[in-house]
């Protein structure tokens, strides 16, 4: 089988280094072996979305030397639209799919009232959901079916069970949901689509193998295979690379300016800054100060990758 990966950034704004920590990551993980690369752009939230960014974001690829397979505004591919903000079919076909498994239904619970009666987690400060207005019966036949043009959230049953998986960084992971967040929204009271859902159906549709990303999305990857089950999708595998975090150990945001595409751009050359994120990254030793993504692809391995959290970056990187 021939490995595909996909980059998958939002819209909202100009990227900043941690992105293209993973951009370049997932890139080499595929290319390494011969495999595909999809640009899927994940604009679900239409309020911070703008298509001007989306267009900078494949221009920044490119100046560093990321050059996709599939997906991308022109929809290159069999798989497309590759925007998530015009998916909405696929992802209502999902939803249907749960609702006559008797999966899903209707919640009324708003975040403040759910913040309200619940204590947070004490390590993360993360609220699990109680079950409130879960009807009698979940799962299974004696549950109603959801009615789906109604204007609240829909939210999906998780069972109480262990979903063990194997990050390529991190080792084995066990997550129980019921504990670590209680059943989630799949659609919010607005329409608009949850992450969790749409991020699987792409991901199941477009045939993705892998998945890189940041390491604050590991725990989340158990959501997916519990969704990716319940549709059907083969579960890919995944590797969670670790937050790149300011001089103060602050994740960098894109709101950090100084570490904005735009700013390195302007401070280094492509296969500079290539070879302080694969520095960084513990691809290549100290001593190398530039370097081509492609010239990378014979010396990555995974198991060079730290196994951290998080890496801070020096005062002036």
């Amino acid at each position: 089988m021939i490995p595909v990966g996909r980059f998958a950034p939002s819209p909202t704004g100009r990227m900043h280094l941690g992105n293209l920590m993973s951009a370049l990551m997932s890139w080499l993980s595929v290319r390494s072996r011969g495999g595909r690369w999809i640009l899927r752009i994940e604009d679900l939230d239409p309020q911070r979305s703008r298509l001007e960014y989306a267009r900078q974001i494949e221009d920044d690829l490119r100046w560093l030397g990321l050059e996709w397979d599939e997906g991308g505004l022109e929809d290159l591919g069999a798989h497309g639209p590759y925007r998530q903000s015009v998916r909405g079919e696929s992802y209502h076909a999902a939803l249907e799919r749960l609702a006559s498994e008797r999966l899903i239904y209707p919640c009324r619970c708003r975040r403040a009232d759910i913040m309200a009666t619940q204590a947070p987690h004490q390590s993360d400060g993360r609220i699990v959901y109680a079950g409130t207005c879960r009807p009698d019966g979940m799962p299974g036949s004696g549950a109603p079916v959801a009615d789906l043009t109604q204007a609240v959230a829909m939210r999906l049953f998780v069972p109480d069970e262990e979903i063990l998986f194997t990050d390529r960084v991190f080792g084995e992971r066990t997550v129980n949901l019921a504990s670590h967040c209680g059943d989630f929204v799949v659609r919010r009271a607005d329409g608009a689509w949850a992450y969790q859902l749409a991020v699987v159906v792409d991901d199941g549709m477009m045939g993705v193998t892998e998945v890189v990303r940041g390491c604050d999305l590991l725990l989340s990857s158990a959501q997916q295979i519990y969704l990716y089950r319940l549709l059907g999708y083969p579960i890919p595998e995944f590797a969670h690379v670790p937050l790149l975090c300011n001089s103060d150990g602050q994740r960098l945001s894109k709101r950090d300016a100084s570490m904005s595409a735009g700013e390195l751009r302007s401070r280094y050359t492509p296969e500079q800054l290539t070879a302080r994120l694969a520095r960084l990254a513990g691809i290549i030793p100290d001593g190398i100060d530039a370097c081509s993504p492609s010239e990378l692809i014979p010396v990555f391995d995974w198991t060079n990758i730290p196994v951290s959290e998080s890496i801070i970056l020096a005062e002036k990187w």
